[in-house]
């Protein structure tokens, strides 16, 4: 094995955080906004991507809002207050329970057939919320919302449509998983949000990993071989030493979610 060829290769992480505040700094300046609008998980992207903003603007710019259900385990709303208050940033607590439940009986379409689409709906319908509430206040602040997504749920869908999927930008969007984890590291994010397993909190007792059916760091360096180094699927299987059906099933999920990340099309009429 070429162990240059499975580890994604080290960033300057200094020059990545400059490069990041550079973004951000540039992206407010061109959309003429007075700050920004960020939801605070207590996770690790949610904290980075605020530790990231205030090395780049006044902290009185910045609106961190905790958005949490009755899903969410309340170490990761200490978390995400202890963010807040290092960072010396406003925040605001928005329990979105009471603005889900109207929703719980519109769709009558999908009762009693055994399908798990309702489980799917609602857990989308949370992330779609927390949107609006974002939007909300960044409209009525004038400000941007920063999004908190990585590269490798990018890449593989792993976000909601219209709901954290909808943002103006996205700090650390190039960065995969396990590239976060070192930027955090570097620039002060609390070892323990650093250690957590990954949740979008969307039902009791979700994971990332579990859902995903693979670790971060498997995924990771799947994604690297097969984006960045674009190895075949043969190829990506005998380095890793993982079974070519994993590398397809990655593959898989890459090609159905593209829609989330693109325009909704048209017929192509005036082609």
């Amino acid at each position: 094995m070429q162990e240059e060829t499975i580890n994604i290769p080290k960033r300057d992480q200094e020059k990545t955080t400059g490069s990041i505040s550079s973004f951000i700094d540039e992206k407010m300046k061109e959309s003429q906004t007075s700050g920004v609008v960020i939801g605070l998980s207590g996770g690790l992207d949610s904290s980075t991507t605020a530790y990231l903003c205030a090395k780049t603007i006044k902290s009185d710019k910045i609106l961190g809002i905790i958005m949490p259900t009755v899903t969410t385990p309340s170490e990761d709303i200490e978390d995400a207050i202890i963010v807040a208050e290092t960072l010396g940033i406003e925040y605001e607590i928005i329990h979105v329970d009471d603005l889900i439940a109207p929703f719980t009986d519109l769709c009558i379409h999908t009762k009693d057939k055994g399908l798990d689409h309702r489980d799917i709906a609602n857990a989308n319908l949370k992330a779609r919320i927390r949107m609006m509430i974002l939007y909300y206040h960044a409209n009525d602040l004038n400000r941007l919302v920063v999004g908190t997504g990585n590269r490798t749920e990018l890449l593989v869908g792993y976000f909601t449509k219209y709901g954290d999927g909808g943002v103006d930008i996205l700090p650390i969007g190039d960065l995969y998983k396990t590239e976060v984890r070192l930027l955090a590291s570097q620039i002060g994010v609390p070892v323990e949000i650093i250690k957590k397993p990954p949740t979008a909190g969307l039902w009791a007792g979700q994971t990332d990993e579990e859902e995903l059916g693979i670790k971060y760091e498997v995924l990771d360096r799947i994604l690297y071989l097969m984006i960045d180094k674009n190895l075949d699927d043969n190829e990506i299987a005998q380095k890793l030493e993982i079974p070519l059906n994993e590398v397809l099933r990655i593959k898989m999920r890459i090609n159905n979610s593209q829609h989330k990340s693109e325009p909704a099309q048209s017929p192509g009429l005036l082609e």
